[in-house]
């Protein structure tokens, strides 16, 4: 014949036999002490059997509650896990940012502050070059944009600059904008305009002869910079990250104004901001 038992008659029993307090076991569960203490008699009741012995200052279990403890434990584990394996992890909710890759990289060292302070929001994070599915909507969108432009839905969040890297190697052969054109350029697919701002900008041409190497993220160019391939002229936000996470590289002279701010792509006027994601703009907002 099976027992008519109350799930909460069992957590209350697995708690309060784990921490031997009904206190304790009342303030993880969420209960009054008053309420757990009867959860147990209850059970004890049900199964006609005491499972603790109480004393004046100490609480311990039977032999009957040693042994029935694991049963529980298990059967309580085995729920969780069913509940997860079919539903997923308990999270209240998931942001979506789409960024650059650099910017990714960047943000991501500071996000540790943000999920300490909000342990129930998830950060999925996806590259710029990858187009969100409509019943994966992205609720946080970076993007890279000229400070003279026409839409009405960018928030501006960061102006922003270039500057020449070099590998950290190559340090005595590269003291101004001038001995870039002795080295190989890496140019970045989207952003050549980087390279021709920069050597306008000092009187410069760019050399006519000699290979150059192409790549399509910051990120990459970065990578290839401090292996001593060459080279690059990035946003100055990104190599100052790089040479603080240990890269390689070094950066030559002044930064320079890219013209280009970075901006989030704001969207009430097409669907309303669920307040974790709000919580995530403000946040992102004062990083810069």
């Amino acid at each position: 014949m099976r027992h008519n038992l109350n799930l909460n008659w069992l957590r209350s029993f697995e708690a309060t036999a784990r921490l031997l307090s009904f206190t304790a076991a009342s303030h993880e569960i969420g209960l009054t002490q008053t309420a757990v203490s009867q959860h147990i008699k209850a059970l004890e009741t049900q199964l006609g059997h005491k499972l603790f012995l109480r004393r004046p200052k100490s609480l311990h279990l039977t032999d009957v509650g040693k042994a029935y403890l694991p049963a529980v434990r298990g059967a309580l584990d085995a729920i969780e896990m069913s509940t997860t394996g079919l539903f997923g992890p308990r999270r209240a909710s998931t942001i979506t940012m789409r960024a650059s890759m650099a910017f990714i990289m960047w943000i991501s060292s500071r996000l540790d502050g943000f999920l300490k302070d909000h342990p129930d929001i998830g950060i999925k994070t996806m590259t710029a070059i990858w187009t969100a599915p409509d019943q994966n909507p992205i609720d946080i969108d970076i993007v890279l944009a000229p400070k003279q432009h026409t839409r009405s839905d960018l928030e501006l969040l960061a102006d922003e600059a270039i500057v020449p890297v070099h590998s950290a190697a190559s340090a005595r052969k590269i003291r101004t904008p001038r001995d870039l054109l002795e080295q190989p350029p890496i140019h970045i697919t989207g952003f050549d305009d980087h390279w021709a701002r920069y050597l306008s900008g000092h009187a410069l041409k760019p050399a006519t002869s000699g290979g150059r190497l192409i790549t399509d993220t910051s990120t990459a160019a970065i990578e290839m910079v401090a292996t001593g391939l060459g080279c690059a002229v990035v946003i100055e936000r990104f190599a100052r990250q790089a040479i603080k996470a240990g890269q390689k590289i070094r950066i030559v002279g002044e930064p320079m104004d890219l013209g280009q701010s970075h901006y989030l792509v704001r969207t009430e006027h097409r669907t309303a901001i669920q307040p974790h994601v709000e919580a995530f703009r403000s946040w992102l907002r004062r990083q810069f």
